[in-house]
């Protein structure tokens, strides 16, 4: 009978890892683009500023991450709009948003110690929820990427009633929220785990 050593070199424990055996963070290398960061179209009146941390359940930031947002306009509308990454057709080179449409689309990479920011329009209410922007996490050991929602304060009826927040405890709530820090800027931490952990939703 032969015998296999799964220490030996061609075993499993002898191969190194490629990326589909490891949890990232190897999207840092294509996913993030210049200008990412910078929704709104330049000068827009409703232009609001949300930033944070991305942190692990002690609190770390995480220098790595990524956030991508999505939002409609002031209206509620979904935007139709392409050309968060615009090429050049005739060199192929990216040309990025042209700063006049709003695509309501972004994309940040966390600075060294896990905060990242993103300039965008403040969200229109959609149907019987309150006005949120749409959130998906990419970080060192997730598996999987998470999704959650900032909601911004200011109509608390509105963050009364709405489906998803009503069902949660005060808490928990909370941590869906972004604070007001004043002058159009909101300040929204996404803890992936531990005490305060952010609520994150599963799509079925």
């Amino acid at each position: 009978m032969t015998t296999i050593d799964e220490r030996g070199p061609s075993g499993p424990q002898g191969v190194l890892p490629t990326p589909s055996h490891t949890v990232g963070p190897f999207y840092g290398h294509a996913l993030p683009f210049r200008g990412g960061e910078e929704i709104a179209p330049r000068g827009h009146p409703d232009t609001v500023t949300v930033h944070g941390h991305v942190v692990d359940g002690a609190g770390r930031g995480l220098p790595d991450a990524l956030v991508e947002l999505w939002g409609p306009d002031p209206e509620g509308a979904l935007p139709t709009a392409d050309g968060s990454m615009r090429r050049d057709p005739a060199t192929g080179g990216f040309l990025g948003r042209n700063g006049v449409e709003f695509t309501g689309f972004g994309r940040v990479q966390t600075d060294a110690d896990g905060h990242w920011y993103a300039r965008t329009l403040r969200p229109g209410a959609r149907g019987r929820s309150a006005p949120y922007v749409s959130v998906c996490v990419f970080a060192r050991g997730l598996l999987a990427h998470l999704f959650t929602r900032i909601y911004l304060p200011g109509d608390e009826a509105a963050l009364a009633a709405d489906p998803l927040l009503s069902r949660l405890d005060a808490d928990r709530r909370a941590t869906l929220v972004a604070r007001d820090e004043g002058h159009g800027t909101y300040r929204f931490d996404i803890r992936l785990q531990g005490e305060g952990e952010t609520v994150f939703l599963e799509f079925q």
